[in-house]
This record gives C-alpha cells, structure tokens and sequence, in this order.
C-alpha cells in the first residue's frame, strides 16, 4: 500500500481542498502518514495569494528533493493548488525531482495520476486545464483517525472560483471563473457531517456571498445564497453555521437581516476591508467605498449588536501615502474590529497591480504592518474586556491548542475561550462565566454545577 504525506500552506479552503485529497487518496488505498520520511508520495498544496508563501513552499521543495536524493530515491514528489496552476511546467523545470503538478481544478485527479506515476506509466504529470464540474469533486471528509476524536465542526466547499477581479489578486487565474454546486448536493453533505457528529459547518467560497448569483433566481427577495443559507439551517441537529470569506459588495439587505432571522446563523462576520482610502479602494478595483463599508458594519450591528467582525487589510498597495494610511488607522479606530488580519502587499505575476507605479519600499510596508498591527491589539483588547464577568454560550471544541489539559471552545461571536472542563463535554453548546483575557483568547469557569455529572 503506497503511503502519502501531505503539507498545506495557506488558507481554509487549502485546508479543506487537502482533505479531500487525503479521502479520495485513502479511498483509492493509499495509506495516508504523518511522517514525510516515511512517505512514498509528498504532495505540497500551495497558496499563491502572496509571495511569501510561494517561496515557503518551493524552499521546502527544494529540501525534500534533496533528502530524497539521498534517502529515497523512489520518493514521488509533487505540487497541488494554485502555484501549480500558476506556474505548471515551469516548476517540473525549476524545481528538478517534481514529478506532479495538478491545478486548482484537477484534485480529484491525483490517484489515477499518483498510480500511474508509481506503476512506471508516466514520468512526469502536469495537468492545470480547466475541468467542468471540478466545483462537485471536493466534498470528502476524513474521518478521525484511530484515538483521535470526530471533529465538531467542518468546512464545506459550497464553489469554486472567483469573478472579482480585484487589481492585487491572483486568484481569478488560479481559480478560474465562479462555479457553484447546487444547494440540495450541499445540504446532503452537511447532513452527513452532522451524522458523524459535527455540531458547526462553515461554509466556504472565494466570495462566498456570491454564491449562486447567476445560477439561482430571487425568491421573495432573497438571493442564492441566503437561500442556501435558510436550507442549510433546516438540518437537525446542526447546532451553528458560519460562511467565509465574503465580500462587502455581496451583503444585501436579505443576508443582513438572515442574522437576525436564523438562530444558527452564527453573528459573526468576516469583512476584508483592504483599505479604508476610497482612492485606494477604487485602485484596488474593490467596488465599493469608505462610507459603504461603514454603512454595512452599522447593519449589522443593528441587527446582532453583538455582532464580531474581523476583517483583511493590505498595507503598502502602490501609491499608498501616508493619508491613505492613515485612513486606514482611522477607520480601524471608528470600526473597533475584533480581529484583523494585516498583510503588506506583495506582487503577484500577471495582475494589475504589480505593474503600477508608486511600488513602495519594504521598510514602508514593514513600518506601516507593525503600526496596523499594533492600533488592532489595542483596540482588540479592549474590546476583549467587555467579555469579562459576562456569561456566554460556547460550543466545545476540544483540547486547547496550547495547554491540552484544558478545554476551549468557541462563542457565537468567534471568541476562543479556555477553561477546565470534562473531555465528554467536546461537542457541547455550554456557558462560561469569562474571567480574564488573554491575548485574543478568553479564559473562564464552566456555568454548571458538576463537569463529572
């Protein structure tokens, strides 16, 4: 039985586009390691959003050509995601040992193409061609594997692409144009998670909140997606559903007042900002401006005062000034996210962007990171405080990350809270009286009399 150790770089959906390799692999008998030195296969699924990771992921190649080289002669190399189909051939050329590159449409094709690599067939495989109903193919979960609990919650892939077309971005090229799986082959999947015992799915997209907009017609005003939304909720004992990553220009009044409307709707959103500059803004080609994004944050906070939002930014675009960036500051200030994930601007081969002028130093980008990152602690820990000595309903999500001693879970709002509990409480929606913060984690006491009860 061949054996296949896969690294992920990059974001959920790599995370969840690897799983389902991993299912369709072991479903084809492979036998799936931990070990990348025990492996007959190495598969890197590599992201292309920025270059960092691209450069991560090629040094890392690099290293295991080398060690096979020495160690494993026999070893099978490869490449999966949106660098191979970025790159393709090039990388078998400058990466000598790869023998497989499979694009962003083609996941499903790696154990027919790893077979006939390992029966001698072929030598090398490169396939990044577009394939119809590659938006179906990633829908496999791996169950857990022996001693390990079933997980509480999932991701499931609800489309592939995306039309945007956002002048920084290289993902339209690497993920094709917008392709969505129709709504009744989504629930039957969440419905089979929450067989296993999955308590919370969150859905994913590239712009999720554009699913279905040129597939499925309005129904008493409501859009595809909100649709989805309302079918998905209909499932028994699904307890949460939560969606990302969405766009500002995709949040219609139906999905606004669906927090309010849907219990399951977790209130909680994701908002990639990206700049807070309108000039920016529009350089960026985002289709909206300052004052839109502002508007949609007093909506939904309207509707779930409680609402948690975190958001994207990008610091150092082309021609970024210190006003833009300063509007960025302010509008981090008047927003109060709860979480931001700040990244400086890296080029990216065929976009916009890259060729325009006003390139910015990266003594800039750096300077300007550290500051953005420095206004959201202050800002996320006060808003981290406001938990303290308040009551909030978790649901329990397993071992804490870094003290497995304790429990954590996760609040409506997209809090992490650690605290001593029961493990046959993993799966449970509880409530913990917070005690104290930490760094973007809260800690607290379980509200019930006996955890051995």
């Amino acid at each position: 039985m061949p054996s296949v150790f896969i690294r992920t770089y990059g974001c959920q959906m790599n995370e969840r586009d690897s799983e389902a390799v991993a299912s369709q692999l072991r479903d084809h008998g492979f036998d799936l390691v931990e070990s990348e030195r025990s492996a007959d296969v190495i598969l890197l699924n590599t992201c292309s959003v920025r270059d960092m990771a691209e450069q991560k992921a090629i040094g890392k190649m690099q290293n295991l050509v080398a060690e096979s080289r020495r160690a494993n002669p026999g070893q099978i190399l490869g490449f999966l995601g949106c660098m191979a189909q970025s790159r393709g051939e090039e990388l078998v050329r400058d990466v000598p040992g790869v023998r497989l590159v499979l694009g962003t449409q083609k996941f499903h094709r790696a154990p027919e193409y790893l077979k006939s690599l390992l029966n001698g067939e072929a030598r090398s495989v490169v396939d990044t061609e577009d394939e119809k109903g590659s938006e179906s193919t990633i829908r496999e979960h791996l169950p857990p594997a022996d001693g390990q609990l079933q997980p509480v919650t999932a991701f499931v892939s609800i489309m592939q692409g995306c039309n945007q077309h956002c002048s920084f971005c290289i993902v339209p090229y690497t993920r094709g144009h917008e392709r969505c799986r129709p709504i009744a082959e989504i629930v039957d999947e969440c419905r089979e998670l929450v067989d296993r015992g999955v308590r919370e799915v969150t859905l994913l997209g590239q712009i999720v909140n554009s699913y279905g907009k040129r597939d499925i017609p309005i129904v008493d005003g409501k859009s595809g997606f909100v649709q989805l939304l309302e079918a998905v909720h209909e499932i028994d004992g699904l307890e949460r559903i939560r969606f990302t990553s969405p766009h500002p220009k995709g949040y219609g009044l139906d999905l606004v007042e669906a927090y309010g409307r849907l219990p399951k709707l977790c209130e909680s959103a994701h908002i990639p900002l990206q700049s807070g500059s309108d000039r920016l803004l529009k350089l960026m080609k985002r289709q909206y401006t300052r004052d839109r994004f502002l508007e949609l944050v007093n909506q939904l906070r309207a509707v779930q005062p409680g609402m948690g939002l975190s958001t994207d930014v990008i610091v150092g675009f082309p021609g970024e000034t210190e006003d833009d960036f300063q509007q960025t500051v302010d509008l981090f200030r008047e927003v109060e996210f709860d979480q931001a994930f700040v990244f400086r601007y890296s080029k990216r081969r065929n976009t916009p962007a890259a060729e325009m002028d006003g390139q910015l130093s990266e003594e800039i980008k750096e300077y300007r990171n550290q500051h953005l990152l420095q206004v959201m602690n202050e800002i996320g820990e006060k808003r981290f405080q406001t938990f303290v000595g308040r009551e909030v309903e978790i649901l329990v999500l397993g071992p804490s990350r870094k003290n497995p001693l304790r429990l954590e879970g996760r609040t409506r709002c997209h809090k992490i809270v650690v605290f001593e509990g029961h493990p046959r409480h993993i799966g449970q929606l509880i409530k913990v009286r917070i005690e104290k913060v930490g760094s973007f984690t809260l800690y607290g006491t379980p509200a019930i009399v006996n955890l051995d009860n």
